[in-house]
């Protein structure tokens, strides 16, 4: 997975697309919101931009790639 491949967005927002495809959101807890889909668990920094890296962790979490998240976003 290349960087370049890796939207950059902020925390808020791919929360939101995380919620649109069936996240619920379970807290949040100082800056860091808890998503749970089934038993998928997925931790979001809610920043105002998320690193590349912190995104691919993201996406792993999740079982998303970097066009299912650009193509949500």
């Amino acid at each position: 997975m290349s960087p370049s491949h890796i939207p950059i967005s902020s925390g808020a927002k791919v929360v939101a697309a995380l919620r649109r495809i069936g996240f619920e959101h379970v807290r949040t807890k100082g800056d860091h919101a808890k998503l749970r889909k089934g038993s998928r668990v997925v931790i979001v920094p809610l920043h105002k931009e998320l690193k590349r890296g912190t995104t691919v962790s993201v996406l792993k979490q999740a079982g998303l790639t970097p066009d299912e998240l650009r193509d949500l976003l």
